[in-house]
């Protein structure tokens, strides 16, 4: 058995087919937590769960990017890509605590966080304005988990020419909201591509790591894998981030849940243990940390 900490069959990327897919996850003992990145996709997160009894979960969340600006991304269908654009939304906490006592399968808040990557074309008042904005609503998010004791998943982008300097930026932030005195905080840095150092400022705070497909790419991700052979077992999810980072054998196709065995086998292999060993733990940790 696998749980997929983190996936997006609540996109719109499914459309027509999302009940197949899921069906194919759970057919492989494949469970799944579907991340909400702004309230409607929450929303859906929310309907598919409900829709089964066990092994479909939701997490609910304001993805940092649509603070600041709609977005459009891609998503490669066998070569063919097609667009989507997510339009910007504003937080609003009455609706979101709302939402978190509409069900017990919600088991996250998220993703939430920090995200600079489409910033390049901002000018300094705006960078200043949606930088301001993020901390503010993952201040908020914060809030929300103490006061529903729910974990947190956290997004974690710098800009497109210095990806690492934002992972500094929400350790400094988590570190001090793990010491102001309130509820300890519990969460993942999801889709981690981080710096080893960075890793472990995470760890020391008692967050987990999240590592997706990208570990399973052939180049320029060996500074990757020597995390995730450093970072303890115990501390270890493992995700999809589907749609998107569809891992090797399929990298390019559109990503589902049913793929997280071959993150699984990476992480073996990296590692030197079997495909078994990581499955019981990550398995284990996920349960632990989400409640499930």
């Amino acid at each position: 058995m696998l749980i997929d900490s983190h996936c997006h069959v609540n996109f719109e990327a499914y459309e027509g087919d999302a009940d197949e897919v899921i069906r194919r996850a759970l057919d492989g003992q494949i469970w799944l937590i579907n991340v909400g990145s702004n309230y409607e996709s929450s929303l859906r997160s929310v309907a598919l769960a409900e829709e089964h009894d066990q092994g479909v979960y939701a997490a609910v969340g304001l993805h940092p990017i649509h603070l600041a600006q709609a977005v459009t991304e891609s998503v490669s269908f066998g070569g063919q890509a097609k667009e989507f654009t997510t339009p910007q939304e504003d937080f609003d906490y009455d609706k979101f605590s709302e939402l978190c006592q509409s069900s017990a399968k919600i088991v996250a808040l998220g993703e939430t966080g920090l995200d600079y990557y489409y910033f390049d074309k901002f000018s300094e008042q705006q960078l200043h304005d949606a930088k301001e904005k993020q901390r503010q609503v993952l201040a908020q998010f914060i809030a929300l988990g103490r006061e529903f004791d729910l974990p947190l998943i956290f997004h974690c982008r710098g800009t497109k020419e210095d990806n690492f300097f934002s992972y500094d930026e929400l350790a400094a932030i988590l570190a001090a909201a793990q010491q102001d005195g309130g509820k300890q905080i519990n969460g993942v840095v999801h889709c981690f591509t981080g710096t080893l150092e960075q890793a472990n400022k995470f760890l020391d705070l008692g967050f987990y790591i999240g590592f997706t497909g990208i570990i399973t790419f052939k180049k320029k991700v060996d500074w990757l894998w020597e995390i995730v052979k450093a970072v303890p077992l115990e501390k270890i999810l493992v995700e999809t981030d589907a749609p998107f980072l569809c891992p090797e054998p399929y990298r390019g196709q559109r990503n589902e849940p049913a793929y997280v065995e071959y993150v699984v086998r990476k992480v073996a292999e990296l590692r030197g243990i079997s495909p078994q060993e990581v499955a019981l733990a990550t398995t284990e940790n996920a349960r632990k940390l989400f409640g499930i």
